[in-house]
């Protein structure tokens, strides 16, 4: 019996997470095509979510989006994130030093979420979207976090699904070994339009007091200002604000031994 609990609780979990990963909004059929579930078990679990406000139906169109309860407690888990309450103050400071738009991500199951942004003041600016979830492979953020897994984790990650999200995704494993290994001696990962077509960024791990890699920051923009060059001149600014916030944390500063 309980092995069935935790089989329907895990279902109702997958269900929520399609609409981290996936559309905004999703039909029954749709979502038992995605999660290979006949659409009796879908359509009830989606009742029952949009009976407690996790989920809502359009009348209209038939089709369920998040509902206020699912927001308030990503407002709540927001909040209460020690991280992005530690990160915050020294992304305003790297806005300001660099005039272009700062990040904060957190490595999660499967990939990372953007906890938190600065804007830049540019009029022609780049913004993230937060809260969906990403994949490690592509782009500064997640090679950042990527590069300080354990070496088995790592593997993991390059054996599995590596999709194409730009025509500019490295997805060949051994060309992304060879950039991980650069992130791990230089503590900076380097991106131009990988993840985002048109985007550039310099990103940096966040460690806590044991050394584990939670999260990245970046500097990101038009990569017609964040050219290789301009890149570069940011990358000092990158790799001492992560440091000061893995000090916050606990971290004794620096990066982890291999």
């Amino acid at each position: 019996m309980a092995s069935d609990g935790t089989e329907g609780a895990g279902r109702v979990a997958d269900v929520l997470l399609r609409f981290v990963d996936g559309p905004q909004s999703w039909g029954v059929s749709a979502m038992a095509r995605e999660l290979d579930l006949s659409k009796a078990v879908v359509h009830r679990i989606m009742r029952s979510l949009v009976d407690r406000g996790l989920l809502t139906l359009d009348s209209t169109s038939r089709a369920y989006t998040l509902g206020p309860a699912a927001a308030a407690i990503g407002a709540r888990a927001l909040r209460d994130s020690k991280l992005r309450r530690v990160s915050l103050p020294l992304l305003r400071e790297l806005q300001v030093t660099t005039g272009e738009t700062t990040t904060l991500s957190a490595r999660v199951p499967g990939g990372r979420v953007y906890l938190d942004q600065v804007v830049s003041t540019h009029e022609i600016n780049m913004t993230v979207e937060l809260g969906r979830r990403f994949p490690l492979h592509a782009g500064g953020s997640g090679r950042a976090i990527l590069a300080f897994f354990p070496a088995e984790e790592r593997e993991d990650v390059l054996h599995g699904e590596l999709r194409t999200l730009t025509s500019a995704t490295q997805v060949d494993p051994e060309q992304l070994r060879t950039l991980l290994a650069e992130t791990r001696k230089n503590g900076v990962a380097e991106s131009g339009g990988e993840r985002q077509p048109g985007a550039g960024s310099v990103a940096a791990p966040i460690f806590d007091l044991d050394g584990h890699v939670v999260g990245s920051i970046s500097v990101c923009g038009p990569i017609n200002r964040l050219t290789p060059e301009a890149r570069r001149t940011y990358v000092p600014h990158v790799a001492e604000t992560a440091d000061r916030i893995s000090r916050a944390l606990g971290w004794p500063g620096g990066l982890p031994a291999e």
